[in-house]
């Protein structure tokens, strides 16, 4: 189409797709103005009434003459081509401006209200939308959003119901007959009936719910899965999520996703109810959830040489507090972000959507220990709680109970009598196997091979002192499966693995750790049945740990069952927002299905936070390539390029880094030095065969002799 002509449009350059046709820049050589012009996926000659209807529609929405809502100019046929031109809006969909936490406040309010308002006037006009989504939304450069698609939607759906089926036999073909993932679409658009206003209102309702926490109300797997639950779940209020929200607005999203079209409000309630919770935040009354972020804690000893202890106190006072359904806890990647910042608490706690800090440190001399805590209300700028302990290394278990029922005390927390028992330390009773294993956990998260072989070093000193520490053995057989699958096939390390993950087991069947340690060992074996089904055990166990969603995600992924991938990884995202991997990943497994909208959404969420972690890191080459494979996902070749060398330089010896090379040069068509990287990743250890025939990075590779050689090798 580009350098074409329709009519008197001249089309200069692609803009966007979706399910009812592709958009593109075009210049109007009568008026000398630039529009958008959309072509339609509509088949005239099938339906000669067709272009009378899509007339009818459009001046319809033309009347609405809305400021949040586009305008259309024209409707027109050339070339058995039905297309429309419309307002050309420079900016950006909703669904870029997403953020994995949820948007601050204020910028929800600016975006919401206008939004929900335009929808009240198409309403009172009698126009329906029925796909209301944030890739529908755009916002202009100055912040103003302008619905898409007003009105259109639902005649391009009901065309497709004409042909293909009639009202009774809809619902049986519903798989067939939709694009894409229906995660906006209310229940009854799911059972086949007709879309009405308070179907609007359910798709706003959860377009509003990702705005303030980020994350989808409804499973999003796949397209069965997304249509259960939409069908049957009720979603986690946003309150639990977030703590900074008022109690009437997340009362208000929650209202609009009843499954009953009856029990949801209008457009007009939920317009002067939007504006209510905006007043009820600016009065403070929110009616929140407490929250605390953990620092981590400053090390004042003589040898400056306890930042494994200060990390692993902060660590599992974190770990702690997060069992407790009353407190919402900022994950460890969130807070330790703030190491020796000069900014103030209150700032810090305003990034991280908290209400208090726990603030620490540590002076740690042979078996004597100086702790300092005090618990902060950064909303006020006061002190709730502090404490000093000098004691001995054999108390540290002590202290950290006596911190975290301090801080539930503090914050007037109510326990049930099993989150009283899940305060009691009860890792080990020896301080100095807890020592190593602290040590061991700092090695292990550095991701090198150098790093994961000390890691192994201390798990095995620590349960050679205390041969009952599950969680060591753990780690233990964590580090020998990582060194074994990512540096070279020592079978050695597999069977220390193996036998590691047993004992831990043995020790503590219900410890998840030990399920997903086990079921690593096993998807190594070969033995995917029972790694299937430990990985599934340690998520009913515990479907909150980031690690085991993040794990089972990657074995998903390696034997090609990318949807299920999908979900393991959208969940192991909402666990841990602001960590870059699981977006990135997710960006790699929508473009292996060819999802382009979400695939973008997700490379854009994961790229913003690898620029940020990177900022405060410099020196981490996974958060370098993935941050590469995403710019090169999203177009931006030359800069991706620049992020994988710096990565390289980093690690070149790494087989997982240049295996993750291969698949950003395999993404940027550079087809010959992707197999130049994949064989070097060979050569120093890379062995997975299923990754190398099931990754989708890899699709612009197949067929090529050399790689079908590789593959042969």
């Amino acid at each position: 189409m580009i350098g074409n002509r329709l009519a008197h449009y001249e089309i200069r350059e692609r803009i966007g797709n979706g399910g009812m046709g592709e958009v593109y820049r075009a210049r109007d050589t009568r008026l000398g103005r630039d529009v958008a012009l959309k072509t339609l996926h509509l088949d005239s000659s099938r339906d000669p009434e067709l272009l009378g209807r899509l007339a009818s529609e459009a001046r319809a929405v033309a009347a609405l003459n809305h400021p949040n809502i586009v305008t259309i100019y024209s409707v027109d046929e050339a070339d058995a081509t039905p297309f429309l031109t419309m307002e050309l809006v420079e900016g950006k969909p909703l669904s870029e401006l997403l953020r994995p936490s949820g948007l601050p406040l204020d910028e929800f309010f600016n975006l919401a209200a206008p939004i929900v308002e335009a929808v009240r006037s198409a309403h009172d006009r009698g126009v329906i939308h029925c796909d209301l989504k944030p890739t529908n939304v755009m916002v202009n450069g100055e912040g103003r959003p302008k619905i898409l698609d007003f009105g259109l939607a639902k005649l391009h759906r009901d065309d497709e119901v004409r042909s293909n089926c009639d009202q009774e036999t809809l619902a049986a073909t519903m798989d067939g007959r939709l694009k894409g993932t229906p995660a906006f679409m209310s229940p009854e658009q799911i059972k086949g009936k007709p879309a009405t206003p308070p179907s609007d209102i359910f798709s706003l309702g959860i377009m509003l719910y990702e705005m303030l926490t980020g994350r989808l109300p409804f499973s999003t797997g796949s397209m069965a899965e997304a249509m259960s639950s939409i069908l049957r779940d009720r979603p986690e209020s946003p309150t639990r999520l977030r703590t900074d929200l008022p109690a009437t607005l997340a009362e208000l999203v929650m209202s609009c996703l009843a499954k009953e079209p009856g029990l949801r409000p209008d457009a007009a309630q939920l317009c002067e109810r939007i504006k209510a919770a905006q007043k009820e935040r600016e009065s403070g009354a929110t009616g929140t959830t407490p929250s605390v972020a953990v620092l981590p804690f400053e090390d004042m000893s003589p040898e400056q040489d306890q930042g494994y202890f200060c990390d692993g106190m902060a660590e599992e006072i974190i770990n702690t507090l997060a069992k407790l359904d009353g407190l919402r806890v900022t994950p460890r990647t969130s807070s330790f972000r703030f190491r020796g910042s000069a900014e103030g608490g209150k700032a810090i706690a305003s990034q991280l959507g908290v209400t208090t800090l726990l603030e620490g440190s540590v002076r740690k001399a042979g078996d004597q220990l100086r702790i300092a805590v005090q618990l902060i209300d950064a909303t006020h700028e006061r002190h709730l709680w502090s404490e000093r302990y000098d004691r001995q290394l054999e108390d540290v278990f002590k202290i950290q109970d006596d911190i975290a029922q301090s801080i539930v005390q503090a914050l007037q927390i109510t326990l049930s009598p099993g989150e009283s028992r899940a305060l009691k330390h009860s890792l080990t009773d020896q301080a100095d196997a807890y020592d190593f294993y602290l040590r061991g956990r700092q090695y292990f998260f550095r991701n090198s091979k150098r790093d994961h072989l000390y890691a192994r070093q201390m798990f095995n000193r620590a349960v050679e002192i205390d041969p009952s520490f599950t969680r060591a053995y753990a780690g233990f057989a964590d580090s020998s499966a990582y060194i074994y699958k990512h540096y070279g096939h020592d079978k050695t390390l597999l069977d220390e693995a193996d036998a590691a993950s047993c004992k831990a087991l043995e020790l503590d069947p219900h410890l998840p750790e030990a399920h997903t340690s086990r079921g690593i060992v096993l998807w190594l074996q070969g033995n995917h049945e029972e790694s299937d089904r430990e990985f599934r055990v340690a998520l009913e166990l515990d479907n909150t740990i980031f690690e085991t969603h993040f794990v089972f995600g990657n074995y998903c992924y390696s034997c090609g069952r990318l949807e299920e991938a999908i979900g393991v990884f959208v969940r192991a995202e909402e666990i841990r927002p602001e960590d870059y991997q699981s977006p990135i990943l997710l960006g790699s497994l929508y473009r292996g299905l060819g999802r382009k909208d979400e695939m973008r959404a997700a490379f854009q969420r994961g790229l913003e936070i690898a620029r940020d972690h990177l900022a405060h890191t410099p020196d981490d080459p996974r958060a370098a390539y993935l941050g590469a494979a995403a710019l090169v996902a999203l177009g931006e070749v030359g800069e991706g390029l620049e992020w994988a060398e710096r990565a390289r330089r980093l690690d070149a010896e790494n087989p997982f880094l240049l295996y993750n090379m291969a698949a950003i040069y395999a993404g940027a068509g550079r087809v010959s030095e992707a197999i130049d990287y994949l064989e070097s990743a060979i050569a120093h250890g890379w062995s997975h065969m299923a990754n190398l025939h099931n990754d989708p990075d890899f699709d612009p590779l197949r067929g090529h002799p050399r790689y079908a050689a590789l593959l042969d090798r």
